[in-house]
């Protein structure tokens, strides 16, 4: 089903929550997703989830890097401009949560949010869809794990703290770069880098335990990579990973042009280095390789993150916890969910 427009959409700069975001200028076109269907499976053996949930298509956030880009061709749409223009709403995202949390064959799973685009994008501060699929979480006591640039996830603390008490959560920051100038340029509209270390203090504070994704780690300008884990550290992450850059399809052209307006001088030697890490090209989609790559520069890039973390005192621990044996999950007034015969 084609999405409608909407229009005069809420401006998530009015809001209540305007103080966790930084607003950028943008010429928006809101359309809403009449999907009936809120997760989305994962099969891919190198990626830490199996289910998760995406309210949003396209992000305000603008990374030039970003992998899912590329999806939004699937709308009919550009990966470029109109990723972050053309922006896609499931408005009903909440209550299919709870449509699919009820079908007998749910048991539990763990659920990501931003496996795509990010779930506490700008426009979360207005249409709160993203906090309403928590809600659901929180009331069926299901297992959640979250990656997110965003600082408008400190709104939520009092439902992260309720998903620890009452299931598991998995909570990590993703922080490219501790340089606010740097990450400006290539993240125009993402919370600058010192404002999410101070997100991921207010986690640590909260007793959340956060984790730091270095993600992704651009060659050429991995020196930052050190110096994110320190600040991160620093600032209560306890755990950290990292992923290489990816650019798969038509992400490789958005982010070469927009390298070359934001670093010209630095351009040509982070391609070249993109390459040696790709074997000759600038993506390679292969599982086992696509989130480390190949070759002496990325076994390099590995060694310097390993180095860092034991340096500084990282607990030993992947950022994605294996499902457990037994679940939180329950549906409501009905007691602990029963194992499926």
């Amino acid at each position: 089903m084609t999405p409608r427009l909407i229009s005069n959409p809420p401006n998530p700069w009015r809001s209540e929550h305007v103080e966790w975001l930084e607003p950028q200028p943008a010429r928006l076109e809101i359309l809403a997703d009449a999907t009936r269907e809120i997760l989305s499976r994962n099969d891919s053996p190198d990626v830490g989830f199996g289910w998760s949930v995406n309210p949003y298509r396209g992000c305000l956030h603008a990374c030039a890097y970003c992998y899912a880009r590329a999806f939004h061709e699937y709308l009919g749409f550009g990966a470029g401009t109109d990723f972050e223009t053309r922006l896609v709403v499931k408005l009903r995202a909440p209550e299919l949560l709870r449509a699919a949390f009820e079908r007998p064959g749910w048991s539990g799973e763990t659920v990501a949010f931003s496996g795509a685009t990010d779930a506490w994008q700008p426009l979360e501060a207005a249409y709160r869809l993203t906090r309403r699929c928590l809600e659901v979480c929180v009331e069926y006591r299901n297992p959640v794990a979250i990656v997110t640039k965003g600082a408008l996830l400190e709104r939520d603390l009092d439902l992260l703290v309720a998903l620890r008490d009452r299931a598991r959560l998995g909570v990590a920051v993703s922080l490219p770069y501790a340089d606010d100038a740097l990450a400006r340029r290539l993240e125009p509209g993402a919370s600058s880098p010192s404002r999410r270390l101070r997100l991921i203090a207010r986690l640590a504070e909260a007793g959340l335990a956060p984790a730091v994704l270095v993600a992704p780690v651009i060659p050429g300008l991995d020196d930052e990579l050190p110096r994110v884990l320190e600040a991160a550290r620093s600032a209560g992450a306890a755990r950290a990973g990292w992923q290489l850059l990816r650019l798969p399809g038509p992400v490789a052209p958005v982010f070469e042009a927009r390298l070359r307006e934001a670093l010209p001088e630095r351009a040509e030697r982070i391609l070249h280095l993109i390459r040696e890490t790709r074997g000759g090209a600038l993506t390679d989609d292969r599982l086992g390789r696509r989130m480390r790559g190949v070759g002496a520069y990325a076994a390099t890039i590995a060694a310097l993150f390993r180095a860092s973390c034991e340096r500084l005192g990282y607990a030993d621990a992947p950022l994605e916890e294996p499902e457990r044996a037994s679940s939180t999950f329950c549906r409501s007034g009905r007691g602990a969910q029963l194992a499926l015969l």
